[in-house]
């Protein structure tokens, strides 16, 4: 059995004249929480709809569970659980009635299950899903997503709408339990703070494309904030080895910088700079310094 739950390989897709996807490579492993960053029209939702079999890979290809997810939906999408952005469910339901009608589909359905999460989230089963709010109905969603204990669970923007003791306690129990048991998260956001809170592993992606792909540990241990002060005055930032950004004045030049720290001292040695301030970044920074001029 393979490592890997999603294996995408060279996937690309366009509409008309844009570019959604472009050459994207993408491993998401057995048992973990992978979080999957990028703004608004980077490709995220698009790259999702190839993983349940809603859009077909124009080239390239994907793969879940071993399985090509259009070719045959039947041994991939009973294995997955997906809470979509759009919050779509019938909305002259009654919360009872979506619940029932939702269960039919999956053999697995824990009812016992589905039940704790209604009273957990504090939903009237008697109640029209036109008449929720929108936090109740992402609660729904998230009901139907959980109840079958899925083997994979697709979260697009699941915090949009949810009360922040929601977004906080709840659901960062959730997305931590399932991944405790053994199965496995993907989940979209645009906070990026909740991303570094829960993921294992994280990409990035923009304009269609991966520019970062890495577990959260390792590129938090690789991105700094580095402050070089020189022995003579520059008008602009001498060249620093593995700089992503630079601001500052005369003596003192303040870096985001990429790298190991011997290689930071190394070229802070060549130029004769001496570090006087060094701070870890935030994802939120990373993901900066990877989109901003490109």
């Amino acid at each position: 059995m393979s490592d890997l739950v999603i294996d995408i390989k060279n996937l690309s897709r366009r509409f008309g004249d844009k570019h959604a996807l472009q050459d994207v490579s993408l491993g998401v492993p057995r048992g973990g929480v992978f979080g999957l960053i990028g703004s608004n029209g980077a490709g995220k939702t698009t790259l999702i709809k190839h993983i349940l079999g809603s859009h077909y890979a124009q080239s390239g290809s994907v793969s879940v569970f071993g399985f090509d997810p259009v070719a045959e939906p039947v041994r991939v999408l009973g294995r997955i659980g997906y809470m979509s952005e759009d919050r779509d469910v019938p909305g002259w339901m009654r919360v009872q009635e979506v619940i029932e009608f939702t269960k039919a589909f999956y053999p697995g359905w824990d009812s016992g299950y589905a039940s704790q999460l209604r009273e957990l989230f504090e939903l009237d089963p008697k109640q029209k899903i036109r008449n929720l709010s929108r936090g109740q109905t992402a609660r729904v969603c998230l009901l139907l997503a959980l109840a079958h204990r899925p083997e994979l669970l697709v979260l697009d923007e699941p915090s949009s709408g949810l009360d922040p003791v929601i977004r906080r306690d709840i659901l960062t129990a959730i997305v931590r339990t399932t991944a405790d048991e053994g199965r496995t998260v993907l989940f979209s956001s645009h906070l990026l703070d909740e991303i570094e809170r829960l993921a294992d592993r994280v990409a990035i992606l923009h304009q269609g494309r991966i520019v970062l792909d890495q577990s959260v540990e390792t590129i938090l241990e690789s991105y700094h904030r580095v402050t070089l002060r020189f022995d003579e005055s520059f008008a602009v930032a001498p060249n620093l080895t593995g700089a992503m950004h630079s601001e500052g004045k005369g003596h003192e030049w303040t870096y985001v910088y990429s790298g190991d720290k011997e290689q930071l001292v190394e070229s802070s040695r060549r130029l004769n700079a001496q570090i006087v301030a060094e701070a870890p970044l935030s994802l939120d920074d990373i993901f900066i310094c990877n989109v901003q001029g490109s």
